[in-house]
């Protein structure tokens, strides 16, 4: 709590009833904070006004690191083609550290921009993907031990791909129905990779088997359901979709935000643990107060306040009047702006 002292608030606070308990503007103080845990305000989500050059420092730090523990991975990825051997201490040493530090950064939007796939999609993906769970575990207040063992399965939850053609991989349009089968064979690869590698939990081989499963059977490679899906490997589900549908792919542009958010509530993409899809969804809505957004008009607002009946269509102040977006429902978040 300390360190929120002297932090100038960059919105109103309001409290259940709706009244301003600390305004717009205001300097933390030891007694502002006390009003706020009074009021039972979760201080990990205060959104505060940073000067430009300390916001434009932070977001090229948080990039360059995501960037440099892309590179290390790729190259330890790759390394496995040679060796045929998971180099699980350089993964541990050189990888972990830094997936667990970045799912601290309390913007996660500007994480999520960070980790987007642009190019090489293959190994963003699984620091994005590790980065995305390692987050949902925190909101699940998973112990340490929990939790690295959940970063460390994220991060090698494709790791079977290494054994797949790139031009598959890559390929720029559709897939037949040869080459599907092929992509999905990377479940089993990297389940026999990982379950052969000395000092690895078995949890984590199964997270690379399982997490294309899903709750009503009709997942692959074994349609389970959902009594039978691992609870790490459900994460990673979310996690997985979130950052795919999110990220440039060879095959698509990124989804918009609302395109992502409804369409893993409504099960478009498959059957998801319904509690860990409304976690990641409460917890991303409730960070969007006091975020700019664009929306899918054109037009730039910021959020102000998230309906607790309707999270999905919060209130969006505009340069001239409030947009409730639970009655305008021809206009949607295409994307948050960082």
């Amino acid at each position: 709590m300390e360190h929120l002292i002297g932090k100038k608030m960059k919105n109103d606070i309001l409290n259940t009833y709706g009244v301003t308990i600390v305004p717009a503007g205001a300097i933390l103080t030891r007694e502002s904070l006390n009003v706020l845990i009074n009021h039972r305000i979760d201080l990990s989500l205060l959104n505060f006004d940073l000067d430009k050059k300390h916001v434009e420092e932070n977001s090229m730090q948080i990039g360059e690191l995501v960037q440099q523990t892309v590179t290390v991975s790729k190259d330890l990825f790759e390394s496995i083609l040679v060796s045929r051997k998971v180099p699980l201490i350089e993964i541990r040493n050189g990888v972990l550290p830094a997936i667990l530090q970045l799912s601290k950064n309390p913007d996660i939007f500007e994480l999520f921009e960070a980790v987007k796939a642009k190019d090489d999609y293959v190994y963003q993906h699984n620091v994005g993907v590790g980065i995305i769970s390692t987050l949902i575990g925190r909101w699940m207040n998973l112990d340490d031990t929990e939790l690295s063992i959940l970063s460390l399965a994220a991060t090698l939850h494709d790791v079977g791909k290494v054994k797949l053609p790139l031009e598959v991989l890559n390929k720029p349009g559709k897939l037949n129905e040869v080459e599907f089968q092929l992509i999905k064979k990377h479940t089993i690869l990297g389940y026999e990779l990982l379950k052969g590698t000395t000092g690895l939990s078995m949890r984590i081989a199964r997270v690379a088997l399982q997490h294309h499963e899903r709750e009503d059977g009709k997942g692959y490679p074994l349609g389970l359901k959902k009594e039978n899906i691992d609870l790490f490997s459900s994460i990673v589900a979310v996690a997985d979709i979130f950052h795919a549908m999110s990220s440039r792919r060879p095959y698509h542009e990124p989804l918009s935000f609302h395109e992502i958010v409804s369409q893993m509530s409504e099960g478009r993409f498959g059957a998801l643990n319904p509690q860990i899809v409304s976690l990641f969804i409460e917890n991303l809505m409730k960070r969007l107060v006091g975020k700019q957004v664009l929306l899918t008009d054109g037009r730039e607002g910021e959020v102000v306040y998230i309906n607790p009946h309707n999270i999905e269509t919060p209130l969006i102040k505009l340069a001239d009047y409030f947009l409730d977006l639970s009655q305008a429902r021809d206009i949607q978040i295409k994307s948050i702006i960082a």
